[in-house]
C-alpha cells in the first residue's frame, strides 16, 4: 500500500521557515521587490490621507496649500481621490512585482527538483508540496508587506510635511493611515500568494522519478 505523509501545520511551518533560511538571499530578492511595491502603494495612499486630513480643516489656507502641492481640489471639495496617473503607476508597479515573484518562485522550483522528488518518493502528497510553497510565500508576503507599509508611511510623512506643512500634525489621520497600512499589507500578501500558485502547482505535479533524475 502506498504510504502517504500527512504532517501537521506546525511541522509544515517549520519546514517552510527552514527553507527560507537556507535560500535567504533568493528570498531576499523576492521580498525586496514586494517591499518596494507595497511601500510605493502605501506612500501614495498615505500622501492622499494627509491631504485629506488637511482638507477636512476646511479653511481657505488649506485649499491654497493643497493646490500649491499639486492636488486637484476646488473650494467646497471634501474628498481627495487618487488621480488616473497615480492609479496607473501603482497598478504598473504591482504588475511588475507579481511578475517578479512568479519568476523567482519558478527559479526556486528549478533549484529544488531533488528536494521535491525526495519528499514525493517518501510519500508526500501533492497538497503538502503546495502547502510548503504557499506557507513560504505567506511568510515572505507578511514580512515584506509590513516592512513596505512602514517605509511607505514614513516616506509619506516626510514628503507631506515638506509639501503640506506642519498642519498635517494638528489633525493626524490615524484612522486613515491605519486603513491604508492594512490595505497595503493585504494587497502585498495577496500578490505574494498569487505569484506562488502556478509554481506550486508545477512543483506538486512533478513526477518523483523525473525530479530525482534531473541534475541541479
Amino acid at each position: 500500500m502506498k504510504r502517504l505523509i500527512a504532517l501537521p501545520l506546525k511541522k509544515s511551518l517549520e519546514i517552510a521557515f527552514q527553507s527560507i533560511r537556507v535560500r535567504f538571499f533568493r528570498s531576499l530578492v523576492t521580498t525586496t521587490s514586494l517591499v518596494l511595491a507595497v511601500a510605493f502603494l502605501c506612500f501614495m495612499r498615505c500622501c492622499n490621507d494627509f491631504a485629506q486630513a488637511l482638507l477636512n480643516a476646511g479653511d481657505i489656507s488649506a485649499y491654497q496649500t493643497l493646490i500649491k502641492a499639486g492636488y486637484d481640489v476646488g473650494f467646497g471639495s471634501d474628498v481627495i481621490i487618487a488621480s488616473a496617473k497615480q492609479r496607473w503607476i501603482v497598478t504598473l508597479s504591482l504588475l511588475v512585482c507579481i511578475v517578479g515573484i512568479i519568476n523567482a518562485q519558478l527559479m526556486s522550483v528549478t533549484e529544488r527538483f531533488r528536494e521535491i522528488g525526495t519528499m514525493k518518493c517518501l510519500g508526500a502528497l501533492d497538497r503538502f508540496i503546495v502547502r510548503l510553497f504557499v506557507l513560504e510565500a505567506l511568510m515572505q508576503g507578511l514580512a515584506g508587506s509590513l516592512i513596505g507599509a512602514v517605509l511607505g508611511v514614513l516616506t509619506a510623512l516626510i514628503s507631506s510635511s515638506f509639501n503640506l506643512g506642519a498642519g498635517i500634525f494638528q489633525a493626524f489621520p490615524w484612522g486613515l493611515i491605519g486603513w491604508s497600512i492594512l490595505i497595503s499589507m493585504l494587497i502585498g500578501t495577496g500578490l505574494s500568494l498569487a505569484g506562488v500558485i502556478y509554481p506550486a502547482i508545477l512543483a506538486a505535479r512533478m513526477q518523483p522519478v523525473e525530479a530525482m533524475r534531473l541534475e541541479q
